[in-house]
């Protein structure tokens, strides 16, 4: 299939993310199977292909060299007698433990087969494999799947499997309702349960879902490593959030996982509204060493109703996982790929400026596709930062408050938010400036805010429904001044066109 990029009037519809990944139509969800192998970077993701609203699932297909451009290839795993196909992960066999690949190496697909019991409505989640022998373009359903099932969990979904070279074996982290389980395999096929994790861990405020675990360096550290297990929680109706994914920092022997922190104690990946299921690649190759993951850029209490015509659904950008050392403990950092580089266009750049206000120093800088990188120097302004897709009747908000010490995006005004009532709100998190400065990174799609603060120390991830017209940049202080030390602000180009 060509890829999209040479079709000139695709992916202009109104909305439509000019540097994210979407599907040319239809649904789109979790981000899935996720692997990198002989030069090509693959993203499955959960894909009704007959409407733009969750339904029967199967695994769509992209795949990138560099993780910025996609080629987008046919669907890769479809509904079959065993159910429709739920989420999962993919792995390189390098040394063909599951015998697949006579030999050699190549793609197993992890994920979760879901239908119903016979003669019921009770819905049954059972594990699955599939292969690839031809670089993940055709795939080989395992015929002896499903091979992991447990009749006494109803919500037993969404594997995600790594090769643990300590102990030789591969590792499976599946949800399972408010826990986790893990289990190990010698060969992908034959699956035993090593021990549960979850119970009075962290936060329950909705179904667990889309486990990762991977470990990290702390610092840049190599001789300091910690484990970090992602948990995603559904949505519940009692709470404002909606869907969203916590973390857990600790350790992890082969069989257990061990949180170093209090078990009441929740960390959250993101402080936006917009960042769900989000999965990190298999098999980067070790001279590369980066932890890098996309999460799915929508929420479950409103995404059936976004107001997308042609499709539905986004990933964020790809962002590289670490950990650093902060007065409040060991804790995530995020940042966005270096690869994002290569789609910096028209660049303007400002050093030493004091910003007073009622003056707007960017007031002939128009644009709706940004990359801004910005430091400012604390000083009497209360409140600062930049107004984007600003119009007389719409802007989105992305400030900081001095009093408060938090960094925050205000999607009250950002455009349409009729087809739900939780859309409208601002969404914050706590933010110390260092040696009195603050650092913005943000990045501004058709219809999405990134914000990373302090290199990625706090994220917030929003989706926002701007008219075409509202392209206007301010930067504004309120309560007084405030020093920018330097700003970046390039307009990005889109991935579709060539």
């Amino acid at each position: 299939m060509k890829n999209i990029g040479v079709k000139q009037s695709y992916y202009t519809e109104n909305y439509r993310p000019q540097f994210h990944f979407s599907p040319e139509r239809q649904w789109m969800n979790d981000p899935n199977g996720m692997v990198y192998y002989n030069g090509e970077y693959h993203l499955f993701y959960q894909y009704h292909p007959n409407g733009i609203t969750w339904g029967p699932m199967h695994w769509g297909h992209a795949v990138s060299k560099d993780l910025i451009h996609w080629e987008q290839l046919p669907i890769a795993l479809a509904p079959d007698e065993h159910g429709m196909i739920f989420s999962g992960s993919a792995v390189v066999d390098w040394n063909d433990t599951s015998g697949f690949f006579d030999g050699k190496s190549g793609l197993v697909a992890i994920f979760t087969h879901a239908d119903t019991y016979p003669n019921s409505d009770s819905p049954r989640q059972r594990q699955s494999l599939a292969y690839s022998k031809d670089n993940g373009r055709t795939w080989e359903k395992y015929e002896g799947n499903p091979v992991l099932t447990d009749e006494s969990i109803t919500d037993f979904r969404d594997p995600k499997v790594f090769w643990h070279k300590e102990t030789n074996q591969w590792v499976m982290v599946l949800a399972a309702g408010q826990t986790v389980r893990l289990y190990t395999s010698p060969n992908l096929k034959d699956w035993d349960f090593a021990s549960e994790f979850g119970e009075n861990q962290g936060s329950h405020q909705g179904v667990w879902e889309c486990p990762d675990l991977f470990e990290l360096a702390v610092d840049g550290n190599p001789n300091h490593k910690k484990w970090v297990l992602f948990v995603s929680i559904g949505d519940n109706p009692a709470y404002e959030e909606g869907s969203r994914t916590q973390y857990f920092i600790g350790s992890f022997d082969g069989k257990t996982f061990t949180n170093e922190y209090a078990p009441e104690e929740t960390l959250w990946v993101d402080k936006g509204r917009d960042n769900y299921a989000g999965v990190s690649w298999s098999d980067i190759p070790q001279e590369d060493g980066r932890r890098i993951y996309v999460g799915w850029m929508s929420n479950w209490k409103y995404a059936n109703v976004i107001p997308t015509k042609e499709w539905r659904g986004a990933m964020t950008i790809p962002r590289v996982l670490s950990l650093k050392t902060t007065k409040d403990g060991i804790r995530l950092v995020q940042t966005p790929v270096k690869e994002l580089q290569v789609i910096r266009d028209k660049a303007i750049f400002l050093n030493s400026e004091i910003i007073t206000p009622n003056e707007n120093i960017l007031s002939n800088e128009l644009g709706n596709q940004l990359e801004i990188i910005a430091e400012f120097e604390l000083d009497t302004a209360t409140v600062f930062g930049f107004k984007v897709c600003k119009s007389a009747y719409e802007e989105t908000i992305i400030g900081y408050d001095t009093e408060k010490r938090e960094m925050f995006i205000d999607r009250t005004k950002s455009g349409d938010s009729s087809f739900h009532e939780s859309f409208v709100g601002v969404h914050n998190g706590n933010l110390v400036p260092q040696d009195n400065k603050v650092k913005f990174h943000i990045f501004v799609d058709w219809s999405s805010v990134e914000v990373f603060g302090n290199e990625g120390e706090l994220v917030i991830t929003d989706l926002i429904f701007p008219s075409p017209e509202s392209n206007q940049i301010e930067l504004y202080a309120k309560g007084g001044k405030v020093k920018l030390n330097s700003l970046e602000l390039y307009m990005l180009k889109s991935i579709w066109s060539k």
